[in-house]
């Protein structure tokens, strides 16, 4: 440790480990250029300072960890490396969580003081021209390889400099994975297949982390490959692969507090584009209106996900959310909308075990002054392994929605059997 300290303090005269300029998010050769420059300098001092290391593999490991502090994220950057590794979780310089195949733990990995800490976000911050220091002391932001970034720091935070990574996906799951993981079966499968081919205005429902946008870039692999496709995120995380996408992304405002662009303006301008089908990465606040009406203006077959632990909750949540624009509509009117929009919740749910399951596939109908959610298949839990997974099964519930005569009009099929008890 004193040997990588005195290296770090040589390299301060070489580099500054605060803001290390490694070129915009996007300029790949640029981070590369300064990736080269650091290493040799690294491997020089090394050479020098260190003759009481015999040893290659420790040399190397030691090259390593330099690197990672001067022109990466200090001792994230092995955790990022970790392709099994999902979410990283920073709770200031000595407890640091990772959430690993759906359940977390702590590491061993440590910085050596906040300031250490401080230096890393000052380092993700500044390639995209955001900061944070007390009078701005939470922000969001992304890393190169598109995963998402939230920094909250004292004194809002009593812990310490807080990072939370939500690290990007690039493997890409296939309906059959999904399927083959017990995320949800065939026959519910198909159904939901069938359900964006005919156009059906569907919303995914869940809790964090319950797999919402691995459903949704599912969901979307059904669409036809000649449609027009507008997505619309925060942070870019959907993986489209047809031919015709517009991605949008909303942009925060600026350290000057201006030129940000919210999802809502999105939404609308989306409208404009000639849209066959509009995505929303996640719905939650006043876009929800404008999405409603997208959907109900001849928009169909739109797609978004939303916070919420039951279908129930998703409609009360969507009608909050109407509120929160400054529409001032009756209870009835914002049913209304909610009702002749929604077709089709699908009901996310991490489970005890850390693997991630569709728990309910509901229809939405209206009745009187109520929206009612009629379940079309379900999960029931059946108890804990010997192993400690959970079980159950995958079960219809012997409703059949209500649109199934509008599948063969698609010249689709689909067997009426599936959703037989």
């Amino acid at each position: 440790r004193e040997i990588k300290q005195r290296i770090k303090r040589r390299l301060l005269e070489e580099f500054d480990l605060r803001k290390m300029d490694t070129g915009p998010v996007t300029d790949v050769g640029k981070q590369s250029e300064v990736k080269m420059s650091a290493l040799k300098k690294i491997e020089e001092l090394v050479a020098r300072e260190c003759e009481s290391i015999a040893d290659r593999a420790d040399r190397s490991r030691l090259v390593q960890v330099l690197l990672d502090e001067t022109v990466g994220l200090g001792p994230l950057e092995g955790l990022l490396r970790d392709p099994d590794i999902t979410e990283i979780m920073v709770n200031g310089k000595d407890k640091i969580f990772i959430e690993k195949k759906g359940k977390i733990h702590r590491t061993d990995v440590r910085f050596d003081s906040d300031n250490d800490v401080r230096i890393v976000t000052d380092r993700i911050l500044a390639p995209v021209g955001r900061r944070v220091d007390e009078s701005s002391p939470l922000v969001d932001a992304r890393l190169a390889d598109g995963s998402r970034v939230n920094i909250i720091i004292p004194p809002l935070s009593l812990a310490g400099p807080c990072i939370t990574i939500r690290k990007f996906i690039t493997d890409r799951l296939s309906p059959e994975d999904m399927v083959e993981s017990g995320s949800l079966n065939q026959n519910m499968l198909e159904f939901l297949k069938v359900c964006v081919r005919i156009k059906k205005n569907i919303i995914i429902s869940g809790g964090t982390g319950s797999g919402k946008t691995t459903l949704l870039n599912i969901l979307s692999s059904f669409i036809p490959d000649d449609e027009r496709i507008i997505t619309i995120e925060d942070s870019a995380e959907l993986k489209l692969q047809q031919e015709h996408v517009v991605p949008l992304e909303s942009r925060p405002a600026s350290i000057e507090g201006r030129g940000d662009v919210p999802i809502r303006r999105l939404v609308v301008n989306a409208l404009r584009m000639r849209p066959d089908r509009i995505i929303v990465g996640e719905c939650r606040g006043a876009e929800a209106i404008d999405m409603l009406q997208a959907m109900n203006t001849g928009h169909e077959g739109s797609l978004t996900t939303i916070h919420a632990n039951t279908p129930q909750d998703a409609i009360l949540r969507l009608a909050t959310m109407v509120l929160w624009s400054g529409t001032e509509l009756p209870d009835k009117a914002i049913k209304d909308q909610i009702s002749a929009a929604i077709d089709v919740v699908v009901q996310t749910q991490r489970m005890f075990d850390g693997s991630r399951k569709i728990t309910r596939i509901s229809e939405l109908s209206r009745h009187g002054d109520e929206i009612k959610t009629n379940d079309i298949f379900s999960y029931r839990q059946e108890g804990i392994s010997e192993s400690g997974n959970v079980s159950g099964a995958f079960e219809p519930t012997g409703y059949v929605p209500s649109f199934y005569e509008e599948i063969k009009q698609y010249g689709l099929e689909l067997d009426k059997n599936i959703f037989s008890k």
